[in-house]
């Protein structure tokens, strides 16, 4: 699994990348990437939202 805070990111992933990407699954989590580094609001949210996927 690959994971992207916005479509804009997976858009770019998806042109610069086809083959690589070819047969995975590629995940928007639709937070905007307006959070700065190690913010612990931004940590919280992806934990959130990546754990939903993978079940943690």
């Amino acid at each position: 699994m690959i994971f992207c805070m916005e479509k804009k990111h997976a858009d770019r992933l998806q042109e610069k990348f086809p083959l690589e990407l070819a047969g995975k699954k590629l995940l928007t989590l639709r937070i905007p990437d307006d959070y700065r580094f190690m913010d612990p609001e931004l940590i919280e949210l992806l934990r959130t939202k990546i754990g939903h996927h993978l079940r943690l």
